[in-house]
């Protein structure tokens, strides 16, 4: 009985499985919620809506020939829509690309657009430089910037519009990388479609929307009253800068409910890493509170907080990794399935891959400050711009 009475308690178990494998479930949890979202919002039928339809400005920044050009180029002049304007925004007037938008206007004798050449350098943003000509040129309440590369479908304005209410101060969509040619192009598409569009729409759905400038139909009020397009000078990235003028007059932002189409073709995964290098730098300048929960993003993190719960209680750490990533990656398949994404064999690698560069690119933008773009060099800050 005193032996019994004199030997030592049993330890406490550990309680940092519990938290391991909390942490994995809290971080699956979101990754499907938000795939949720997404699929709930890309398989909405889209209804045009009844009311007016105002007139539209399309202000289109242009620089180089890209080897969808001919085919974007064409599309602007295809959208149904009452009345609207184009102006396409030339820096400089050796410009090649200058050739295809003459030839695309003169295909399209009834079209009302314009081809403006020169250069506004109001900020260290050569595409904002690009754009206030254009701005300034258009005659309507309502005014897109839309990139270059974005295919445009017939019913391009009936979408941005349809999101449109009293609080809206912007509308955006985001890329959908289509047409992959190639191992790059498939790990763009991982990157844009079913990675980058699903945390935009579950960001916009707790009320914090961000502002893309692929695709932006703004309300022109809302950016004349901060100033007009020299307010979004304020930051390197026209945006981030976007999104703090509309968030800081009481407006909102919106996305449509499907993404436009952006034809990607060959890629290599160098130009692939250059380009979401670059937008890592600039989410970390512009917005480093955002950015820092960044590295929790993607299958990676789940797998290893699993492993390392499943370790703590005697499991096999590599097979609940494994379970976890399937799990992960086959909500994301099923998603793009369901949606109808450009999807080829080698998306699964494509996913995996891109899951393995999230860290790097991490790492990478609270370390790297410069990038060169479009030929220009480039920098996040902000005393050197």
């Amino acid at each position: 009985m005193l032996s019994a009475l004199s030997a030592p308690a049993a330890s406490p178990a550990p309680l940092w499985p519990l938290f391991a494998a909390a942490f994995c479930a809290v971080l699956v949890a979101l990754n499907l919620i938000a795939m949720a979202l997404a699929a709930r919002r890309w398989r909405k039928r889209f209804v045009a809506s009844p009311g007016p339809r105002p007139a539209v400005s399309i202000v289109q920044p242009l620089c180089g020939v890209e080897p969808f050009s001919r085919q974007t180029l064409q599309s602007i002049f295809r959208i149904d829509w009452p009345q609207y304007e184009v102006l396409f925004c030339v820096q400089r007037a050796n410009d090649p690309v200058i050739a295809l938008a003459e030839a695309a206007i003169a295909a399209h004798p009834n079209a009302k657009a314009r081809l403006l050449i020169g250069d506004d350098p109001i900020s260290s943003n050569p595409k904002l430089n690009n754009c206030v000509k254009g701005w300034q040129a258009a005659r309507h309440a309502w005014v897109v910037l839309a990139d270059s590369n974005v295919l445009m479908p017939p019913d391009y304005l009936a979408r941005l519009m349809a999101p449109v209410r009293t609080e809206t101060g912007l509308v955006v969509s985001m890329p959908l990388g289509s047409a992959p040619d190639g191992f790059a192009a498939d790990v763009e598409c991982a990157m844009l479609n079913t990675f980058q569009a699903r945390w935009q729409f579950a960001a916009e759905a707790v009320g914090m929307g961000f502002a893309q400038g692929k695709n932006m139909l703004w309300r022109r009020s809302v950016l004349d009253d901060a100033g007009g397009i020299g307010a979004l000078a304020a930051e390197i990235a026209e945006d981030a800068a976007s999104t703090k003028v509309v968030r800081a007059q009481g407006y909102e932002i919106h996305l449509v409910d499907r993404p436009f189409e952006q034809p990607l073709g060959k890629r290599t995964l160098r130009a692939v890493w250059g380009r979401h290098a670059r937008w890592a730098r600039l989410r970390r300048a512009t917005f480093p509170a955002h950015f820092a929960p960044e590295i929790l993003t993607g299958a990676l993190p789940p797998a290893i907080a699993g492993a390392w719960a499943a370790q703590g209680f005697g499991g096999s750490a590599i097979a609940t990794a494994a379970g976890v990533a399937a799990l992960l990656y086959g909500a994301e398949l099923a998603l793009a399935v369901a949606t109808r994404l450009p999807l080829t064999w080698r998306a699964p690698f494509a996913m995996i891959t891109r899951d393995l560069l999230l860290p790097a690119l991490w790492v990478d933008a609270w370390l790297v400050d410069d990038f060169t773009w479009h030929g220009q060099k480039m920098t996040v800050r902000e005393e050197a711009r």
